[in-house]
């Protein structure tokens, strides 16, 4: 299977949050886009519309790996970041209200059913115009469907995608050591490479931790941008769901 890889520049063209982190009151958005919500945004799997089961990601997302379809967690670009912070408050405005547990209670009588949803905090959300860059690696042989705009987060939020290809320096991943300075998911790193993991940085965010500055030993792909710059990324990587819990 021939093998066609890009880099993409994402740009935030609203306000976006993801329920990263909660700290008491405080609901935080982490500066890092996960590729399994990068990989439903770009339209490469879809979750049926009723689902409230479980996160879907074996269903969904193993089907991609023996499709060749792959992409990287979107690392944001060094001086394009920026936060936006904003509060929300859902509670009753009734003449009555109460608080059960994990819920607001409308009737004297009546217990409310818990929702287990916050009622009322502040939120971290990332800013508008925040630029995140990730890579995307699909079968070569299909013309791509390269979409240029997504909706990303718990808004739905606007981002604008500028895509460009990777001339492939050689026809086979090499051998090499590198150290990877952008997002990595650590589960959907080979083992074999895995293993030779001997420095980084760790992001330790549900369902997967994510690994930046990674110093990796093992096959590697390296391409050429239209702007001359090389870029290293490790061979082999794929959905690693399957060790999901």
């Amino acid at each position: 299977m021939t093998l066609a890889i890009y880099q993409v520049d994402l740009t935030l063209l609203e306000h976006t949050f993801f329920a990263s982190r909660e700290v008491g009151l405080l609901y935080e958005t982490e500066p890092v886009i996960g590729n399994y919500a990068l990989t439903y945004a770009l339209g490469w799997c879809v979750s049926p519309y009723n689902w409230d089961g479980p996160p879907r990601y074996k269903q969904d997302l193993l089907p991609l790996n023996r499709q060749g379809r792959y992409v990287t967690p979107a690392t944001f670009l060094p001086g394009r970041l920026r936060f936006a912070f904003s509060q929300f408050n859902a509670q009753s405005d009734s003449y009555y209200f109460r608080f059960d547990q994990n819920a607001i209670a409308l009737e004297r009588s009546r217990k409310a059913r818990a929702m287990n949803f916050p009622q009322a905090g502040k939120i971290r959300l990332l800013a508008a115009e925040s630029r995140a860059r990730f890579y995307a690696l699909l079968p070569g042989e299909a013309a791509p469907a390269l979409p240029r705009y997504i909706r990303l987060g718990k808004f739905n939020s606007k981002a604008r995608l500028d895509w460009q290809p990777l001339h492939l320096l050689t026809s086979e991943p090499q051998e090499q050591e590198q150290v990877v300075d952008f997002f990595l998911n650590a589960a959907d790193l080979p083992d074999a490479m895995l293993s030779t993991l001997r420095s980084f940085t760790l992001y330790n965010i549900p369902p997967a931790p994510l690994v930046r500055q990674a110093r990796l030993r093992g096959p590697f792909w390296t391409g050429r941008l239209p702007g001359g710059e090389v870029v290293h990324l490790p061979a082999g990587m794929h959905y690693g769901v399957e060790t999901l819990p």
